[in-house]
């Protein structure tokens, strides 16, 4: 079966960075629409950012100069590369892919980021 595994959340305080990894089984991410969400408490999930089966990455306004998404074919793995980290930035962050072929998602755990001084 898919499975997701995302990797490398944490506690840091603002202006740091921290790079989340999304590790893919059963399902390639290079085909396929792969997006990173993020959850905060009380809030709805939102959409950070996604990449094309073509490469093309689109980014939330929020996050926009400061995250950038990349994937390793040969490991089938996405990366959220986050710099200059800030307190709103605080959220359980979720990895997602949408198959191509069925159109269903396919979600990860989810990996808690803690942005505090």
């Amino acid at each position: 079966q898919v499975q997701l595994v995302e990797s490398g959340g944490g506690s840091v305080q603002p202006g740091d960075s921290l790079r989340l990894s999304c590790a893919a089984s059963k399902i390639m991410l290079s085909i396929n629409v792969a997006s990173w969400y993020r959850q905060a408490p009380g809030k709805e999930r939102e959409l950070v950012g996604r990449i094309t089966s073509t490469d093309t990455t689109t980014y939330n306004e929020s996050v926009k100069g400061r995250f950038t998404i990349s994937r390793d074919k040969a490991k089938n793995t996405m990366y959220l590369q986050m710099n200059s980290l800030k307190p709103d930035d605080t959220a359980v962050y979720y990895c997602n892919v949408r198959s191509s072929y069925s159109g269903r998602d396919y979600w990860g755990q989810g990996t808690q980021v803690t942005v505090s001084s």
